[in-house]
């Protein structure tokens, strides 16, 4: 895993931490204004080594997880408890999931036919041809990633105050997200595919 300060200063009192989704890095959510909130972000989950980081000086603190991001986050829960607030953007911790996530059949198959040709078409079903961002690093490091997701078994579940489903989602569908929020936490649909970051200025717009 890798934890990447989008912003850190020594006067902010409020933090974000992002949970990234599969293959990205800091770069997809550069274009957020952070305003007065530090922003932390976590990224590449080849491997779960979670740094447990001191937090104290910050008066609110708000956990923000997209996609794959959502699983990953739901791992380390029991860290997330005191925190004010908890989002989660297209995703839920049972990612990989018939009923619930993306369907195990098209993960895995994703997953056995996944080449330089399928990151591509991966990456446009995310963003649906709006404002797409290239994963940077190789195709082969995003399988080993891709395989790494398939290994979570998920059995804690943390509690998110709020949930965005994406209705034009063509990599986990809105029906599978919105059966799992169900009775669970507030959901708020967005007109926007996978990757809905095109569709906020700032981290306040999605806090």
């Amino acid at each position: 895993m890798i934890f990447d300060w989008l912003k850190r200063t020594e006067q902010n009192k409020e933090l974000i931490v992002f949970f990234n989704g599969w293959g990205f890095d800091a770069d997809v959510i550069r274009h957020l204004n952070c305003e007065n909130f530090d922003v932390l972000v976590i990224s590449d989950y080849r491997n779960f080594n979670f740094k447990e980081l001191n937090f104290d000086k910050y008066e609110k603190k708000y956990l923000i997880s997209w996609s794959m991001g959502v699983m990953v986050s739901n791992l380390f829960c029991s860290y997330f408890d005191n925190f004010d607030k908890k989002i989660a953007i297209n995703g839920t911790p049972k990612m990989i999931d018939d009923e619930f996530g993306i369907p195990e059949r098209i993960f895995n198959l994703t997953l056995k036919r996944f080449n330089e040709t399928s990151c591509e078409k991966f990456t446009q079903n995310m963003f649906n041809g709006d404002g797409e961002i290239r994963p940077k690093r190789q195709w082969q490091e995003l399988k080993q990633e891709l395989e790494s997701l398939n290994s979570v078994k998920t059995e804690l579940t943390m509690c998110f105050d709020k949930a965005y489903i994406s209705t034009e989602d063509k990599i986990v569908p809105a029906r599978n997200q919105l059966n799992y929020w169900l009775n669970k936490t507030s959901t708020e649909l967005l007109s926007a595919p996978h990757y809905p970051f095109n569709y906020f200025k700032s981290w306040q717009d999605i806090l």
